[in-house]
C-alpha cells in the first residue's frame, strides 16, 4: 500500500528542498569563487569585478608556485600542527577533568565555583594584563605562548559539564558499587557517553588554533621560526611584493601583478586542510548518545 502525501506536505517538502539548495549555494559559491580566482589569469582578474565561476582567460598556477617556494611556509605548517596537537591534548585533559568535577552534585561549594568560573567568562583582564602575565612567566618568544594561554576555555568547561550532567546517575552508582574510583568512572563510564560533545570541543579548538595569528603577533615578536601558518600567510599578504621570490625571471619582474592571485591562493592554502578533515569528524555531531543507556 503506497502512502499518498497530502498537497500541504508536498508543498512543505518542496519549499524545504528549495531553501536547503539555496543555503548550499550561498555557502559553496564563495569557496568556488576563491579557488577559480586563484587559478585565473592575473591581468584579467585585476580588472574583473564579478564572481568568478571558471578560470579567467586561462588557468594560471603561478600564485601557488610562489607560495610553495616561500621558505618558511613548511616550517609554519609544522609549527601549526604541533600547536594544534599540544593544545587539543591539554584542552581535552583539563576540560574533561573540570567538567566532571563541576558536574558532580556532591562537590562542596559547587555553586560558588561555578559563579567564579562564569564570572571570568564575562569579565577578564584584557589584552594588556594578559600580555604582562605572559611576560612575567617568561613565555614571550617561546612556543609555550602559543599553547598555554588557550588550553582552557570556560565555555568548553560548561559544555562538557552539561553533557556529563545528562548522563544517568544510575550508571555512576552501579560503577561505584563495583568498586570503581572517580577516575575510573570519569574515564570509562561518563566520558564514553560524552564523545559527541568532546569531539565538538576538540574540533572547535583545532579550528581556532589553525586560524590563530594574533597570538603570534603579540607574543612572538622576534622569533619568526615559531610562527604558525596563518602568521606566515599574513606576512605573505602584507609583504608579498618584497619577500616573495621565484626562480623564473618573468615571475620576479611581475610579482606585483600576481598579488591578487596570491591573496586568493593564501585563502585556499589556509582552508583546504580544514575542508579535507571536516567530513571525517562531522559524524560526531550527533545528539542523544545517552538514549537507552538505562532501561526503565
Amino acid at each position: 500500500m503506497k502512502y499518498k502525501m497530502k498537497p500541504g506536505r508536498i508543498l512543505f517538502l518542496a519549499i524545504d528542498v528549495l531553501v536547503l539548495c539555496l543555503i548550499t549555494f550561498v555557502c559553496f559559491i564563495p569557496i568556488w569563487h576563491i579557488v577559480m580566482a586563484s587559478l585565473s589569469d592575473p591581468t584579467s582578474l585585476n580588472s574583473y569585478t564579478r564572481l568568478v565561476f571558471w578560470p579567467l582567460k586561462r588557468m594560471d598556477v603561478q600564485a601557488y608556485k610562489v607560495i610553495l617556494q616561500y621558505k618558511t611556509l613548511w616550517i609554519s605548517y609544522r609549527n601549526t600542527i604541533g600547536y594544534i596537537i599540544a593544545t587539543c591534548l591539554l584542552t581535552s585533559i583539563l576540560t574533561t577533568m573540570a567538567g566532571y568535577v563541576l558536574s558532580r552534585q556532591r562537590l562542596y561549594y559547587r555553586n560558588v565555583y561555578m559563579m567564579i568560573i562564569t564570572f571570568t567568562m564575562i569579565f577578564n583582564g584584557g589584552m594588556i594584563p594578559t600580555y604582562m602575565v605572559i611576560r612575567r612567566l617568561r613565555m614571550i618568544d617561546t612556543p609555550f605562548a602559543m599553547i598555554v594561554p588557550g588550553v582552557l576555555s570556560v565555555f568548553y568547561i560548561l559544555v562538557m559539564k552539561t553533557s556529563m550532567e545528562n548522563v544517568p546517575l544510575e550508571l555512576e552508582e552501579a560503577a561505584r558499587m563495583d568498586g570503581a574510583s572517580d577516575f575510573t568512572i570519569m574515564l570509562h563510564v561518563i566520558f564514553p557517553l560524552c564523545k559527541a560533545s568532546f569531539a565538538v570541543i576538540i574540533l572547535f579548538t583545532a579550528v581556532a588554533k589553525w586560524n590563530d595569528y594574533f597570538t603570534a603577533l603579540l607574543y612572538l615578536p622576534n622569533k619568526s621560526e615559531y610562527y604558525p601558518l596563518q602568521m606566515v600567510l599574513r606576512n605573505i599578504l602584507v609583504t608579498s611584493t618584497s619577500d616573495l621570490t621565484s626562480d623564473t625571471v618573468s615571475m620576479q619582474n611581475n610579482i606585483s601583478l600576481y598579488k591578487k592571485n596570491i591573496e586568493y591562493a593564501c585563502i585556499v592554502v589556509s582552508t583546504l586542510p580544514i575542508l579535507c578533515i571536516y567530513p571525517f569528524v562531522q559524524k560526531y555531531f550527533v545528539t542523544g548518545v545517552t538514549l537507552g543507556a538505562v532501561k526503565n
